[in-house]
């Protein structure tokens, strides 16, 4: 057990894996993971199912019968990752059961190419929601323009939604619009709303990618900007949860008995070595937030990490007067979260039509003999 990721959920952070893979689950690494850790959630994305697919010999039995089944590729997809999604959320059901619901979650994203398309992402996550079938089950749903109906679409109709890909403020303050909305249509639909579950992800080491870039062609002064802009962006993401969740629109929500769409820092691994390994981990501290690490920065914080104490609700200023200072360098903020967004959903895609090349190639491999 390591007492600094202890004392960090104590501190109010929900600690989750951002990775899952068959093999994880078979050897029972989530369970040690979850004893030994800490970890009381998992998230997943196109790139983990692509890289878990391409390595080793787990998926083999499985794939073979689909095979021998005739199935096509993306409905292979589908069965491969829901299979892993639904062991991982049975192996954190207890802490689901702890915690009364808020966590022991697992998020499955809903097909990246259908980022621009709000009616086949809700039917899309639809099937994935009764294809998983599990009540600690979080859809992931991208933060386009044409998600933000998706995801008030989904909430309406009880799913549980893991709002992934935000970078701006503006955009986030549309989530939690879409939040607010999806749960008011539930309670109109006559939903439970304490059963409906959601977070916000917002991205915060390749805010600091980007903008340090730029820095860089600036060059002067402007270097001393650098990698400070993910931590000042994600505090005043919470500066802007705050305030949400304090207006009256919210307290008729939760007097029905809804509970807050909670703000998760993704993207927490450091992208440049020369920086603390623990840097969004231990600087992102605040009640009610969930951090979502990759294994390594995970067993960095438990090593090396301190967490200190909310390092967040105190530094709305000095988060204010960075990003000011950005402007004044030249940074255009609203080029940097578009080009962010773009990118997110570009590479996702990629990852997707790998895992999708790996999976058919698969497929007809194990397909031969068997003819």
């Amino acid at each position: 057990m390591s007492e600094t990721l202890k004392r960090l959920s104590d501190q109010g952070v929900s600690i989750w894996l951002d990775d899952i893979s068959r093999e994880r689950l078979r050897t029972g690494n989530l369970e040690s993971l979850v004893k030994d850790r800490e970890v009381v959630g998992v998230t997943s994305n196109p790139t983990i199912f692509a890289k878990a697919l391409a390595q080793g010999s787990a998926y083999d039995d499985q794939v073979r019968d689909l095979a021998v089944r005739g199935v096509d590729v993306e409905e292979a997809v589908r069965a491969i990752t829901a299979y892993d999604i639904r062991w991982g959320c049975d192996v954190l059901r207890p802490v689901y059961d702890r915690t009364g619901g808020v966590d022991g979650r697992v998020s499955l994203e809903v097909d990246p190419r259908l980022a621009h398309e709000a009616e086949r992402t809700v039917a899309e996550a639809r099937a994935l929601w009764w294809l998983v079938d599990r009540p600690n089950l979080f859809i992931k749903i991208p933060a386009t323009e044409a998600g933000l109906p998706a995801i008030t679409a989904a909430l309406a109709e009880g799913i549980s939604v893991n709002v992934t890909l935000i970078f701006s403020l503006e955009r986030y303050a549309g989530v939690i619009d879409a939040f607010f909305a999806g749960l008011e249509q539930a309670r109109e639909n006559g939903h439970d709303l304490s059963t409906i579950e959601s977070v916000a992800s917002f991205f915060v080491s390749r805010v600091d990618t980007e903008i340090d870039k730029r820095l860089d062609k600036i060059g002067g002064a402007a270097a001393e900007l650098r990698s400070k802009a993910g931590l000042a962006n994600a505090r005043l993401a919470y500066a802007l949860y705050e305030e949400k969740f304090g207006t009256a629109r919210w307290a008729a929500l939760k007097d029905a008995g809804a509970r807050p769409q909670r703000p998760l820092w993704a993207s927490t691994g450091v992208k440049d070595p020369a920086l603390p390994a623990t840097l969004y981990v231990d600087q992102l501290v605040a009640p009610g937030v969930v951090n979502t690490m990759p294994e390594a920065t995970l067993e960095a914080e438990a090593e090396q990490g301190d967490p200190a104490g909310d390092t967040v609700t105190g530094a709305y200023d000095d988060a204010r007067a960075h990003m000011a200072a950005l402007k004044d360098a030249g940074v255009d903020y609203d080029d940097v979260v578009r080009v962010l967004e773009e990118e997110g959903v570009e590479k996702f895609e990629a990852s997707w039509k790998e895992l999708l090349g790996t999976v058919e190639g698969e497929l007809k491999k194990k397909a031969g003999p068997a003819a």
